[in-house]
């Protein structure tokens, strides 16, 4: 278990985490999600002790980090899988953080197999792809059995393949009654994943809730409607004061009005429909809408369909 209070860090006059409390249980899969900037790699480093608090706690296994004795066996950490000396084999660096904590070579060997590194364990990690170096980074913070898993970005740089052991890892790992939480900046993934997500912003806590009820709450039903009079129809969804954008030749994405009266609206009008779908809220609604006003990072529509409705995209700075 993992448990902030009051949590906050100060950087001079920038405040980076702002009076955060959470919780995050045991026996489920617990998403930290927020834009660049939002203080998720700050809460994530004072947790495992790499930096102080400048006021505020936070516990994990009922102690601080820096009070575990053996903190490998209690925490397994992935922060930057690129924190490996590049002259080190795999075996190597692995069988040298055991050897801090007593831990044998044949878990070593289980958690080579478990990564899926067992045919390039021993080359240098200098000449690792970006996905191997995650699942050394992975495999690295299963090393000593532990309790709680702190994984960010774990996915980054794996092929679907790898995306899919993550998955599966997490889920496991979680139904075998194990603290898990983790980092994406991909909705669509940790919605398949997270049971549990706590959104952040500016440093501040917007949301801690269960993927469902978030999704459930966020506003906007959403109808997708395809016609080869698409045009036509647009204009006259329009003119009910819906908003309409076009997501190809012959179809349309609606918001502000129901499947029904959409239908309604085109029968009316003698327009052809082709296809007529609710669609239900997603994750990435719920966190679009949560963290409007809390983007660093924002750009400009890249087309004439965004609207501005998009206008933050997610850019490889601070986070």
């Amino acid at each position: 278990m993992i448990e902030a209070q009051a949590l906050t860090k100060r950087y001079g006059t920038v405040t980076a985490v702002d009076d955060m409390s959470f919780t995050v249980a045991p026996g489920r899969v617990t998403g930290f999600l927020g834009p660049n900037g939002a203080g998720k790699s700050t809460t994530m480093r004072m947790t495992v002790g790499l930096d102080a608090p400048t006021k505020g706690s936070v516990a994990v296994n009922g102690a601080r980090y820096v009070d575990h004795g053996a903190p490998l066996r209690e925490i397994g950490v992935l922060l930057d899988a690129k924190a490996v000396h590049p002259g080190r084999t795999a075996r190597n660096h692995l069988t040298a953080m055991a050897a801090t904590h007593g831990i044998g070579r044949s878990r070593v060997d289980e958690v080579i197999d478990l990564a899926g590194l067992a045919t390039v364990a021993d080359k240098r990690v200098g000449g690792f792809s970006l996905g191997m170096g995650q699942r050394l980074g992975i495999a690295a913070a299963l090393l000593g059995d532990p309790q709680t898993l702190i994984l960010d970005e774990p996915v980054n740089g794996l092929d679907p393949e790898g995306v899919l052991w993550v998955r599966r890892l997490t889920r496991s790992l979680a139904d075998e009654g194990r603290t898990v939480f983790l980092s994406s900046h991909l909705m669509s993934e940790m919605a398949l994943t997270a049971d549990h997500v706590i959104v952040v912003g500016r440093g501040r806590v917007l949301a801690d809730a269960p993927v469902a009820d978030l999704i459930a709450a966020a506003h906007g039903e959403r109808v997708r409607v395809m016609s080869p009079h698409a045009e036509r129809l647009e204009g006259l969804l329009r003119e009910r004061r819906a908003t309409v954008v076009a997501t190809g030749r012959d179809s349309l994405e609606v918001t502000g009005l129901s499947a029904a009266q959409v239908g309604d609206a085109a029968a009316g009008a003698s327009i052809a429909l082709h296809e007529l779908t609710a669609l239900g809220g997603s994750l990435e609604d719920a966190y679009l809408q949560l963290t409007a006003d809390d983007v660093e990072f924002r750009s400009a529509p890249t087309d004439k369909n965004d609207n501005g409705a998009m206008a933050s995209r997610h850019e490889g700075g601070s986070r």
